[in-house]
């Protein structure tokens, strides 16, 4: 089914601190492509919140490498990044896969060990399962409340219904 193929996460966590690397690992995977908005932070968070370095910081531990691929503007995904570092792509287009190509080549992995993380699912799950990515959905962590927003995230229950269905899961 076309719905299970281009837009159902692998798996779909609470948040990202109920992803545990060690979980990563046991999956093969040696790299994530992170979205920041919604996914690790609010939009008003300007920087990596202490539990966000902590949980980077684990993953870092685990030989786990991490990137960003975000949407929003530059200006923000560098202030962002600025005192971490990685290899962060910002206005990325997703679901295009040009940016995921991108950070897979400069972390030196590929479709076999990359997962990508996200909160939403027609823009980073749609781009990973179009490039054979193992795929972890969050929940948002605050939406905006604007007509797209809720618009998008109405389109989204019925995927997440069939996810929690075929997993066994209650997804509010």
């Amino acid at each position: 089914m076309l719905i299970d193929r281009y837009f159902m996460p692998d798996r779909y966590f609470d948040d990202i601190y109920s992803i545990d690397p060690a979980f990563l690992k046991r999956q093969g995977i040696r790299a994530v492509l992170l979205d920041i908005d919604n996914t690790l932070v609010t939009y008003d968070d300007p920087k990596p919140t202490p539990s966000v370095l902590a949980w980077l910081t684990a993953l870092a531990d685990r030989g786990i490498a991490a990137a960003f691929i975000s949407n929003n503007h530059k200006d923000r995904v560098e202030c962002f990044n600025a005192e971490l570092g990685f290899f962060a792509t910002w206005d990325s287009g997703k679901p295009s896969g040009k940016c995921y190509r991108a950070a897979m080549k400069h972390l030196g992995t590929d479709e076999s060990n990359t997962a990508v993380i996200g909160d939403q699912v027609f823009t980073d799950v749609w781009s990973a399962k179009r490039l054979g990515l193992y795929c972890i959905l969050v929940k948002p962590i605050k939406d905006k409340t604007s007509l797209f927003f809720r618009a998008k995230r109405a389109l989204e229950k019925p995927i997440l219904r069939r996810y929690a269905k075929q997993h066994g899961e209650n997804i509010k």
